[in-house]
């Protein structure tokens, strides 16, 4: 039997149409992708809801807003993963109507969960105990021995830090639960970055408070393109890809909220796609977006 290797795509809402156009071409031509290769999860959050963190996203969803993303990304077999991520979550946050309704649609026992505050994974726990629950790389778990009683947890998956992806001691360290460990390939960020916690609770604060505020002042290069990110230290390469997957490791993460979708589409044809079928790819993908923009242009007009 084939073994499968899962990637983890970015933004379930922002990216909806380049996510399920993605997952459709994967299905249709699948000699263009890579063997083995399918979509294990889509991750984000719904906008608005408070217990998100990682990236701030606000803004409002319906109900039947959420009612039919959860369907059309389950109906294709992939499970939706929310970042209740927010460190700065205290009890008073817990009975929020909007995160409460959404765990309770998604309630089927195929979606995800990525947690890093104890105050908010007990909760979800205990109220909501279908899930698969994920320990979040936001936890900036770094030290050997610290992630190893992690992986004793019991967690569906635990997110490595990227810190770590070079690690060759950690690594060799992780082979024997290669297949829960997930490993975030393209990080844009440096490794050892002194400000990313302030970072992480930057976006929390501004999720709970609903506020439009400046950009975060990170230390760190912009990245304006998909080959900056390659330059990256914490980058794992296309092709170095294969000496994980031979160790054993089949979770691979892609980022991109927050990201232009351009530079995403970029990133799901170097990771995903056969270098000889990328062009073929790219072309269906900006065919069915433009005819999904001028469907959503044409509805507005009437």
């Amino acid at each position: 039997m084939e073994s499968k290797i899962y990637w983890h795509l970015p933004g379930f809402c922002y990216l909806k149409n380049l996510n399920q156009i993605m997952i459709e071409l994967m299905n249709d031509y699948p000699y263009c992708f890579h063997k083995g290769y399918c979509v294990g999860s889509v991750y984000g959050t719904f906008p608005g809801a408070i217990w998100n963190g990682g990236r701030t996203v606000l803004g409002f969803s319906s109900k039947n807003d959420i009612v039919r993303t959860l369907k059309e990304y389950n109906d294709a077999g992939v499970p939706v993963r929310f970042t209740w991520t927010n460190s700065l979550v205290t009890e008073e946050h817990l009975n929020d109507t909007l995160c409460n309704m959404i765990m309770r649609l998604a309630d089927n026992g195929m979606n995800q969960v990525l947690v890093n505050r104890p105050v908010l994974e007990d909760y979800l726990r205990e109220k909501y105990p279908n899930y698969k629950y994920i320990s979040s790389t936001t936890k900036r778990i770094t030290d050997p021995d610290a992630l190893k009683k992690e992986l004793e947890k019991d967690y569906f998956m635990v997110v490595l830090d990227y810190d770590l992806n070079h690690n060759e001691e950690v690594l060799k360290g992780l082979e024997p639960v290669a297949e829960r460990v997930e490993i975030l390939v393209d990080e844009i960020c440096y490794p050892n970055c002194p400000r990313r916690v302030d970072h992480y609770r930057d976006e929390s604060e501004k999720q709970l408070e609903f506020e439009i505020a400046p950009p975060f002042d990170c230390p760190n290069k912009k990245i304006r393109s998909f080959e900056d990110c390659k330059k990256r230290p914490s980058f794992i390469s296309n092709t170095d890809i294969n000496d994980y997957i031979d160790r054993g490791f089949c979770n691979f993460k892609l980022v991109g909220r927050g990201l232009p979708q351009s530079m995403v589409l970029d990133s799901y044809l170097y990771f995903l796609v056969k270098e000889e079928h990328r062009d073929k790819i790219r072309a269906r993908v900006e065919t069915k977006l433009q005819e999904i923009a001028l469907k959503k242009s044409s509805q507005a007009r009437r």
